[in-house]
């Protein structure tokens, strides 16, 4: 995957300071994807996820000022450790209800830190592609917190 992306689509490289397991774990465990799924001042008070090829995941993030914010979506490959491969379409309305979108996250490691390349597509426009990538850099950005909080203890 290079970062070269088309109108369509979203790219995020982040870097985290946690051993690839634990990273990906953030993904497939409930326990966990609760704790830092949604931007700053959002929560993830539902989460149900039957992490296997085939089965599908379905949350719930809220703020007060946005309200309840559904998603889900059928988890499509799953490398454990590598690569996660999932379906994602949002429930509640809005300019992209309803649109099936296709995320794939690589997970690798170098020099005892985890690279997690994240990329959606296709989203409607570029102005969409533009909307999320500020949403899932605060997403992030608590996941990294969140993953600190836990290589701290």
């Amino acid at each position: 995957m290079n970062d070269s992306v088309a109108d369509h689509e979203l790219l995020i490289r982040r870097t985290f300071d946690a051993p690839v397991p634990l990273v990906f774990s953030m993904w497939a465990d409930p326990d966990h994807f609760r704790q830092w799924m949604g931007p700053a001042n959002f929560s993830c008070p539902v989460i149900e996820m039957d992490f296997r090829v085939g089965g599908s995941y379905r949350a719930m993030i809220y703020s007060d000022e946005h309200g309840e914010n559904w998603f889900g979506g059928v988890y499509k490959e799953i490398e454990t450790n590598k690569r996660l491969v999932f379906t994602f379409t949002w429930n509640s309305g809005g300019p992209s209800d309803g649109l099936e979108t296709m995320v794939t996250i690589l997970f690798r490691e170098i020099d005892g830190k985890t690279e997690q390349i994240f990329h959606q597509t296709p989203l409607l426009s570029a102005e969409r592609r533009d909307s999320h990538v500020g949403g899932w850099t605060e997403t992030f950005g608590k996941q990294e917190q969140y993953l600190n909080a836990l290589t701290q203890n």
